[in-house]
């Protein structure tokens, strides 16, 4: 498989005040391939939310370099990240981050208007996605009028539309309940299924044996980089009639 990402010595650090300095990433080096299902595990502080956002070209190393798709991003301006972003990756977030006003059809064509794409290809590109994530019925709804698990839904859904070569979870399943987490989870079994990168970031163990591969940072540096040799597939959802 021909690699997509290429860490080389990434080093960040943040400034707090003056006089102290958080070293949150300390010579991090890490390949992912096409197709890789790979989940970033450490606790709080060891770096996996700051690793996160230089893969997701959130934020810029002070030293190292990034190669996404053959593209050294290391070392670009805001403009261009943004650009790379919109084209290369789909962020799935925690707490959902759609916007209240817009039904789930207008949150899920947000990234195609970023990419000047016309109107009636992002509503015909967005309905298709929702029906991919068992939303059609629901495209008109905004999002306070939706569960926790359609929202990620839609999230996911939004994440997807541009196509791009990576998709970057950020604890998906923080903010939902144990039968939700295992929909929302088997929703990302069937997405890698279909050829997509996954990069999940998670604290919690039975997320993380969904993925195939499992990097573990701590303290800013990563302490293993194994392969899952039984990665769980795809559950049961259990219903309670009660």
């Amino acid at each position: 498989m021909r690699t997509i990402i290429q860490l080389t010595d990434i080093v960040k650090n943040y400034q707090l005040g003056s006089d102290v300095v958080v070293r949150a990433l300390r010579s991090v080096s890490l390949e992912i391939k096409k197709n890789e299902y790979v989940a970033i595990m450490g606790a709080s502080g060891s770096g996996k939310s700051t690793l996160m956002n230089v893969i997701g070209c959130l934020d810029t190393p002070n030293s190292g370099r990034y190669v996404l798709n053959n593209t050294d991003v290391s070392q670009l301006e805001d403009s261009q990240l943004a650009e790379i972003r919109n084209k290369e990756i789909g962020f799935v977030f925690q707490t959902f981050n759609l916007l209240p006003r817009y039904n789930a059809l207008e949150n899920v064509m947000l990234p195609m208007i970023y990419a000047g794409k016309p109107k009636n290809e992002r509503i015909d590109s967005a309905k298709e996605m929702l029906d991919k994530v068992g939303l059609a019925g629901r495209i008109m709804h905004n999002p306070n009028e939706l569960s926790g698990g359609e929202r990620q839904r839609v999230a996911v859904a939004r994440a997807m539309v541009n196509s791009p070569s990576i998709i970057l979870a950020d604890e998906p399943t923080g903010n939902l309940d144990s039968k939700t987490s295992v929909d929302i989870m088997n929703l990302f079994t069937d997405i890698h299924e279909a050829g997509n990168t996954i990069i999940l970031v998670t604290h919690e163990p039975d997320i993380a044996q969904r993925a195939h591969r499992i990097v573990r940072l701590r303290d800013g540096e990563v302490e293993s980089d194994k392969i899952n040799p039984n990665p769980l597939k795809r559950e049961p959802v259990v219903v309670d009639d009660n």
